[in-house]
């Protein structure tokens, strides 16, 4: 069996969806067979389109943004729409990571991706919504602590696509507690904005006229 694994996100390095699909590709079962493709962009390569038509299994992973996907990759299932007829078995799985801490807030997502491979005629095998993606790049280089409930995720993922089963979404976080993670994430803020010559008091600021 070949997956597909597409990392979906506009970030062409060092992004959470790269670092998931990485760790994926490690907890598969050793009978199923990696190939990598990468959409970062509106349009499909040729190389990418040819690799998909290759493969029986797609594992899209993307960040979530406004509730819904990265609109470069909206424009990039409309043009792989057509491959759906050709291969009418191949099945679509999902990794949808957000910096909210809540993996459920990737719902509306995965139902999207879902709706669309109705559209298409692809078979939906169901996805992982991940809370906590802001702190999965600093903890990426252990399977341990914080990480297990987002390997051990994956992991069952990749026994899913193994047995070519499909199943209900599910949602999982960073074993981190919740006030902790939105602790840090205020302080990577503040970091970021003086590192940009801006000052901690601007992340409040509001544009003219709003109250």
């Amino acid at each position: 069996m070949t997956a597909a694994l597409i990392d979906a996100s506009p970030k062409r390095k060092g992004s959470t969806s790269s670092i998931l699909l990485g760790k994926l590709r490690k907890l598969c079962p050793p009978e199923i067979r990696t190939e990598e493709a990468a959409l970062h962009t509106s349009d499909v390569p040729a190389g990418v389109k040819e690799t998909l038509q290759s493969a029986g299994v797609w594992v899209i992973a993307c960040p979530l943004y406004v509730d819904s996907v990265p609109s470069h990759l909206l424009s990039c299932l409309m043009e792989l729409e057509p491959l759906g007829p050709e291969h009418p078995g191949r099945t679509v799985y999902a990794i949808v990571n957000c910096g909210f801490y809540e993996g459920e807030q990737a719902a509306l997502a995965l139902k999207i991706l879902e709706n669309w491979c109705a559209k298409a005629g692809f078979v939906w095998g169901g996805g992982l919504g991940m809370g906590g993606g802001g702190a999965i790049p600093t903890l990426a280089a252990t399977e341990k602590g914080p990480m297990v409930p987002i390997c051990r995720a994956l992991a069952g993922l990749g026994e899913r696509i193994a047995r070519g089963e499909g199943g209900e979404n599910q949602y999982c976080t960073v074993a981190f507690p919740r006030f902790l993670y939105r602790l840090a994430g205020q302080m990577g803020w503040r970091q970021g904005i003086r590192q940009n010559g801006g000052r901690a008091k601007d992340l409040g600021r509001q544009p003219e006229g709003e109250a």
